[in-house]
């Protein structure tokens, strides 16, 4: 009998070396792999990732489900939640009700065009401010970085805009809790995303979009909205990669290592590739046939004068639930003046 108990008590510690030394890891996201907080997996984290563990003595293996293939667009935290996926992107754009306060910059627009800027604001409030990493806990995940910057937003429409007269009774479809961009200009808003933007156009559901460079370059919506305006309405923060919180904390210290450092590295990735890529994305969408024109500061100022203050709303709300809705706007917005960014509207103090 003290044979078969050390026998056994020996296989155990041997299966559990096994699943230490041969990770085996699914990664999800509900959009393809042409968008760059897709690609990023591929491209950078995986290898990263993958060369830090083997320097340990591990293997590792992962499997991109991409492109809504177990989740849709704001499902991934969900399947993340559940262990359907050990690694995924968290978008707090689509999955506002769970992460909240991560929705801090889509409630304030016009504050900055600095994607890094923003970036680099938001990573190191995720990094030092326990306020926003306890959504990510209570939905059994955890913040690893690479937080996904969105390059400036603009207006793409069916119709040229000369003032802001031409928005109104227009449909303008807008992700999330950017609709509220839209109060006030006399536009219909009207909820959607880079996956049903194109057809959505293109069958008449909307006449235009709130949208970025980036992704409407490849996402080819200059053949079905041709007028783009830049509005300023700033860069943002979209989500992140993050872990299963159960997986995680089988993992050892030096294994969570590789996979944050594979973030950072991914994160600087992003960051470099995109500072490329939005003046290529205007001047390909241009020479497609594309006319671009940027907005008058009369304009801009005038959208942003009557804007409803949806933030204070927002705050007050989270407030409410014990979230630090308030604090957390000032904080944001204080970082971010403090770091040269120069608001339209101080949303924070009124």
């Amino acid at each position: 009998m003290k044979k078969i108990l050390i026998s056994a008590v020996a296989l155990m510690a041997s299966a559990t070396v096994t699943f230490a030394d041969n990770l085996n890891v699914t990664i999800v996201t509900g959009h393809p792999p042409i968008f760059r907080w897709v690609k990023q997996f591929p491209e950078v984290f995986i290898p990263s990732a993958t060369a830090a563990l083997e320097a340990q003595g591990h293997s590792f293996n992962a499997t991109g489900q991409y492109g809504g293939s177990i989740a849709g667009v704001g499902e991934e935290l969900e399947a993340v939640e559940a262990g359907l996926a050990e690694l995924g992107i968290c978008s707090s754009l689509f999955d506002p009700a769970k992460l909240a306060v991560q929705n801090v910059t889509y409630y304030t627009p016009f504050v900055s065009d600095d994607f890094r800027l923003v970036t680099d604001v938001i990573h190191d409030l995720h990094k030092n401010d326990p306020r926003m990493t306890e959504a990510y806990t209570e939905n059994n995940v955890v913040y690893l970085g690479s937080p996904n910057a969105i390059d400036d937003y603009l207006l793409m429409t069916k119709f040229p805009i000369n003032s802001l007269a031409d928005l109104e009774g227009r449909k303008i479809a807008a992700p999330g809790p950017a609709i509220n961009w839209l109060s006030g200009t006399g536009a219909v808003g009207v909820q959607g995303n880079l996956t049903t933007y194109y057809n959505e156009l293109q069958t008449g559901v909307y006449d235009g979009v709130i949208v970025f460079a980036s992704a409407a370059f490849p996402g080819k919506l200059y053949e079905v909205a041709p007028n783009i305006t830049q509005f300023g309405l700033g860069a943002q923060f979209a989500g992140a990669i993050c872990a299963n919180k159960d997986w995680w904390d089988g993992l050892d210290a030096d294994m969570q290592s590789a996979f944050t450092d594979a973030a950072d590295d991914a994160m600087e990735w992003y960051l470099s590739d995109l500072e490329g890529f939005v003046s290529l994305a205007y001047a390909k969408m241009e020479e497609a046939g594309a006319t671009v024109t940027a907005a008058s500061d009369e304009m801009r100022q005038s959208w942003a004068a009557n804007m409803d203050n949806a933030a204070a709303e927002w705050a007050a709300g989270l407030d409410a639930q014990g979230k630090s809705g308030t604090d957390m706007m000032k904080l944001y917005m204080d970082t971010m003046r403090a770091a040269g960014a120069t608001p339209l509207r101080n949303w924070d103090q009124e």
